[in-house]
C-alpha cells in the first residue's frame, strides 16, 4: 500500500469523532460544561472545523493514497475481497477521474471509520492503539 497504515488510523480516529457529533438540542439551555458532563464537546457546532480537517486531509493526500483509501472502504463493506485489492484501487481511481468528489464520497459514508477498520483488517493490518 502507498499509503501508511498511521494516516489511515490518523483518518479513522478523527472520522470516528466527527461521526459522534450530534445536532444541537438546545443551544440556549444556559447549562454549564461541568453540570452536563462536558457533553457539548459531542454537539455539533457551525464553527467546528472538523469536517472541514477531514476535506483538507483527504485533499493533501495524493492521487494513490486517496484511491487505496476509498479501496479500503471496498473491502470493508465486502465489495471486493483482499485479493482483489489492486482492482479496488483501480475502481475508486476510475470513480475519483469521472468527477467523484472523494472527501465528499467518504464522508457520506455512515461508520466509514469502522468500514476502514474492517478493510485493514482484510488486508491483516491494523492501527496501533
Amino acid at each position: 500500500m502507498d499509503i501508511a497504515v498511521e494516516k489511515v488510523c490518523e483518518f479513522i480516529l478523527r472520522v470516528r469523532a466527527l461521526d459522534v457529533k450530534e445536532g444541537p438540542t438546545d443551544a440556549d439551555s444556559g447549562s454549564n460544561p461541568i453540570d452536563d458532563g462536558a457533553r457539548d464537546v459531542l454537539i455539533e457546532d457551525p464553527d467546528d472545523a472538523t469536517e472541514e480537517e477531514l476535506r483538507e486531509v483527504i485533499a493533501g493526500l495524493n492521487d494513490d493514497e486517496r484511491a487505496e483509501l476509498v479501496a479500503l472502504v471496498y473491502l470493508g463493506r465486502g465489495d471486493m475481497e483482499p485479493e482483489e485489492f489492486a482492482d479496488a484501487v483501480r475502481l475508486a481511481r476510475e470513480r475519483e477521474a469521472a468527477g467523484t468528489d472523494t472527501a465528499a464520497y467518504l464522508l457520506g459514508i455512515p461508520n466509514v471509520g469502522d468500514l476502514l477498520d474492517e478493510g485493514l483488517d482484510a488486508l491483516g493490518l491494523r492501527c496501533e492503539v
